[in-house]
């Protein structure tokens, strides 16, 4: 089962629709709190574990980053969900994806493009949202349209000074990392924010991105190690 969360249940689908069949060993890179994917592919049958230094507590877990992690045997796949854009070091833990999965391994990745979260796309987000309920942290988004009122500062200026500071890999960037190590299948660009915003579906994100109101800032690329 995907825990409890809107954001992770429509991408399931997507991750879904690629994986090797099952039983196969696939590791889940950056897996977060929440566990990630992990309920959900060892419900389906795989040998799977997420590693994520703010991991759950499990059977099914390690608390340790992708660098320091040494699986029991070769991997299948590997899923990278919204976890690359902020590592330290991207060829490093690129360069560790590629090793670690068998030859024709399946890698799985789902990614924000920071650089394209422009003004008008911000605008778009921040007007759909609504304020946290009593005893809710607020969303990440929240802090962003807090903190950019009280800059004082253009967007731009704002958002990219605040990715620089955070040490923050654009899209392209890893994109192209990943094109450099593996045999791309898939890369496709679409709605990223859309969990985080009230009564906004996928679909509706895709719609303004299609219109031309948003930019698209997720990314799902799928690739298999030479």
């Amino acid at each position: 089962m995907i825990p409890d969360d809107r954001w992770l249940a429509a991408v399931w689908p997507f991750v879904r629709g690629q994986l090797p069949p099952a039983p196969a060993r696939v590791l889940e890179v950056g897996c977060g709190t929440l566990g990630g994917f992990v309920p959900a592919l060892v419900a389906d049958g795989y040998e799977a574990v997420g590693v994520d230094p703010e991991a759950p507590e499990g059977a099914h877990y390690r608390r340790v980053q992708v660098e320091r992690y040494d699986p029991p045997g070769p991997l299948a796949c590997v899923v990278a969900s919204t976890s690359l854009h902020h590592v330290a070091d991207l060829d490093e833990v690129l360069d560790r994806l590629a090793g670690l999965l068998v030859p024709g391994g399946v890698l799985v990745v789902v990614e924000w493009a920071w650089e394209r979260f422009d003004e008008p796309t911000a605008r778009w987000c921040f007007a759909r949202l609504v304020p946290p309920a009593p005893g809710d942290e607020p969303t990440w988004l929240h802090h962003h349209q807090e903190r950019w009122a009280a800059s004082g500062q253009p967007w731009d200026h704002y958002f990219r000074g605040l990715a620089t500071e955070e040490g923050l890999h654009p899209g392209e960037a890893i994109v192209r990392g990943l094109d450099a190590r593996f045999s791309r299948r898939l890369h496709a660009e679409g709605p990223h924010y859309f969990g985080d915003l009230a009564g906004t579906s996928q679909a509706e994100e895709q719609a303004a991105i299609d219109l031309g109101q948003i930019r698209a800032g997720g990314i799902r690329y799928v690739a298999r190690r030479p």
